[in-house]
């Protein structure tokens, strides 16, 4: 599989690509330096600027756990979106948390191929169940994914929010 140079969306590089209708959508883990990097400015983008959940950083120690899989959603080559999943204490038991999508891309639809993504990546690697907290907008988003509600809303990072899961499909034995 031949690697795909991904465009930072802050860059003028970004603005010569382009945002047509018909770039394909996809995603991929963020490894290298200059991956995260765009990762992280994606989410400071949306989490500190646009909805001033934190206070000039977003980044806690799950960002430094090497078990933490940090993704970017493409349009052609311009990252638009960014996600990341990790394991929890409980076995087989995910979370995907801090998904972002920037203004100019919300219209592209990068925010489901993003969830699909992490839940895809958690069941490939051994999770049986994911979990989410969800702003209250995006609830009936995650349902259409296949999510379902658990308890009731309550407080997270200070604000409210939907706690969700979505059971997860391990690929068969062999394949």
């Amino acid at each position: 599989m031949t690697a795909v140079a991904v465009i930072s969306p802050f860059s003028r590089s970004a603005e010569q690509e382009g945002l047509r209708r018909d770039l394909p959508r996809s995603c991929l883990t963020a490894t290298t330096p200059d991956e995260l990097a765009i990762h992280f400015a994606i989410r400071e983008a949306v989490f500190v600027e646009e909805q001033g959940f934190f206070d000039g950083s977003d980044h806690d120690a799950h960002d430094e756990d090497p078990s933490t899989v940090h993704v970017l959603a493409l349009c052609g080559q311009v990252a638009g979106g960014a996600v990341r999943l990790y394991p929890l204490e409980e076995l087989g038991l995910w979370k995907g948390d801090r998904l972002a999508v920037l203004p100019d891309f919300r219209r592209r639809a990068l925010g489901a191929p993003l969830v699909r993504y992490a839940v895809r990546t958690a069941g490939e690697a051994g999770g049986r169940r994911m979990v989410a907290h969800v702003q209250p907008q995006n609830v009936a988003f995650f349902e259409r994914l296949g999510w379902h509600l658990v308890g009731e809303p309550g407080a997270f990072v200070g604000r409210i929010h939907q706690q969700m899961a979505i059971e997860l499909h391990q690929p068969a034995q062999g394949s």
